[in-house]
């Protein structure tokens, strides 16, 4: 008796592949969507809210947020790189929630370990941060390669699968961008964001593991992280008297003057102020300000001022108490700053105090300004110790120019160090704009003491379609006391040397800055 083989059987599964099954622990389209989308959004909000922990520490640079996009780029490329291959060789049912559990533990301890490390050991920062973020970046980018190995039920779907997961990962990485940005950085601190943020993955561990039939190991890793976000909380040293949209803020006694209050945004002194006496000026650079103003106008007189920048609207107060009568209008792009403005540092606004204060990018500040009615315009904004470069151009300076009457007055607070690259092309920018320039500072600094070394820190630069009086100003510096000098005419241009304008099209700022190595004060 003959028996015929049995017919064949069509299968899509690979040769040699044991058709999948379903223990219990399937992965439904739906869950799998809510994996994949979560994991990659949280990545991206760990990426922002990093540049923020970061920036009293290392400045809100584009050198800093190079290094923290390049980090978080790796972080994804590795996890799903290693993540496919692993997932590969072992269940992916035993991956994904010991991923999403150990990145919710680093997340939720981030905060206690940047700040910490920050404040005994700084040398250890950047290993610290690259740690912090390539951790869970990494973890959590694996996520999606676990997932796909356990969608991937026959090939004839494969690149409906992978192609609805990519599509998946993508929006959520959106998502996770556009509400931190627009939403949780001006609400929450940005502790309390990693820290949710860490819970929030702990949980879904939590419900992957048991859903796995690993509750022991769910448990444990949950414990963990409540017992993580507690030190994070309680232990981590802050720094800030609040978080406000864009900076760490602190408003610091000044333990020899009862009044005296300093406003210290992301570990550097931004401003002081003397609540009771607004005509006491302590900042070299401010006392500068005061200097060629009260020289380039008769004394007492009004003016029409607009500042490019507010912190603790030390200059704006000032204006206000020696020549009554004067407009101040603002352009302060952090409420925050405001808020503090109003709540710590004693200020009144509006008709009072004769300062008005909008919140606002400064250069679009510039450009709501009525042409040709203003004396004075004062620049002064900053991000950690670079001036934002859309400030510095010189289509940025053509509208500052158009907003000044024929008399008017451009003077602004420079910082700079080593070879005063920055300060250089930003005096040849506003020499390309104003007939008439002149620089402020240190006589090591503008060219004045060949024999001493370049000291660095606070300038500050006039500009004007009159011409500068340099020696009334020279006269008026000493009085304060200030110990400046000032240059311009055929001397500065000789200091400024070839130095390239700054353009919209190509102005490398944070390039050619050389912040102070221990980034003190402004």
């Amino acid at each position: 008796m003959t028996t015929s083989p049995p017919s064949p059987v069509a299968d899509d599964s690979p040769v040699g592949d044991d058709p999948p099954r379903d223990d219990g622990r399937g992965l439904g389209p739906r869950a799998a969507a809510v994996l994949v989308f979560g994991s990659s959004a949280a990545v991206l909000v760990v990426e922002i809210v990093a540049l923020r922990l970061l920036a009293p520490y290392l400045g809100l640079t584009l050198e800093t947020s190079t290094m923290v996009i390049g980090i978080a780029l790796t972080a994804i490329a590795l996890g799903s790189w290693l993540g496919g291959r692993i997932a590969d060789q072992v269940d992916p049912h035993r991956l994904i929630a010991p991923a999403l559990g150990v990145s919710g533990v680093v997340v939720a301890l981030t905060p206690l370990l940047l700040r910490t490390t920050a404040e005994w050991s700084p040398a250890l920062l950047l290993l610290v941060a690259s740690a912090t973020l390539l951790v869970p970046g990494a973890l959590l980018s694996a996520v999606t390669p676990f997932v796909t190995k356990l969608r991937l039920t026959s090939l004839a779907e494969t690149g409906t699968v992978v192609g609805r997961l990519s599509g998946v990962g993508t929006f959520g990485a959106i998502v996770g961008t556009v509400l931190t940005g627009f939403v949780l950085v001006s609400r929450l601190p940005v502790s309390s964001i990693l820290i949710g943020l860490g819970m929030l993955l702990v949980l879904g561990a939590a419900v992957v593991g048991w859903r796995a039939r690993r509750r022991r190991r769910a448990t444990a890793v949950a414990l963990a992280t409540v017992v993580a976000g507690t030190l994070a909380t309680g232990v981590a040293p802050g720094g800030c008297d609040e978080e406000t949209r864009y900076h760490c803020a602190q408003v610091v006694a000044d333990p020899d003057r009862d009044s005296g209050r300093t406003l210290v945004l992301d570990g550097l002194r931004h401003s002081y102020v003397d609540v009771e006496d607004p005509a006491y000026l302590k900042f070299a650079y401010v006392r500068a300000f005061a200097s060629v103003v009260d020289t380039a106008f008769p004394e007492g007189e009004p003016l029409t001022a607009h500042h490019i920048g507010g912190g603790g609207l030390t200059f704006p107060r000032y204006l206000a108490a020696a020549r009554p009568g004067t407009r101040s209008l603002v352009s302060e792009i952090d409420p925050g700053v405001v808020r503090i403005d109003r709540d710590r540092l004693g200020l009144g606004t509006g008709a009072a105090t004769g300062i008005d204060v909008r919140v606002e990018d400064g250069r679009l500040g510039l450009r709501r300004l009525d042409a040709g009615g203003h004396d004075l315009v004062v620049g002064d904004a900053f991000g950690g110790v670079s001036a934002p470069w859309h400030l510095t151009t010189s289509q940025a300076l053509k509208d500052v120019r158009r907003a000044l009457d024929a008399d008017g007055l451009y003077v602004a607070n420079l910082i700079d160090h080593g070879e005063l690259a920055f300060v250089r092309a930003e005096v040849a920018t506003l020499a390309a704009t104003f007939p008439h320039v002149a620089l402020l500072g240190k006589p090591a600094d503008i060219g004045l003491d060949p024999t001493a070394s370049t000291i660095g820190g606070n300038m500050v630069v006039i500009a004007s379609g009159r011409p500068v009086d340099a020696p009334a100003i020279q006269e008026a510096l000493d009085a304060r006391d200030v110990g400046w000098k000032i240059t311009g005419g055929d001397d500065l241009t000789t200091w400024t040397g070839n130095a390239r304008v700054l353009t919209d099209d190509h102005a490398p700022v944070d390039q050619l800055l050389q912040p102070h190595p221990t980034r003190t004060a402004r």
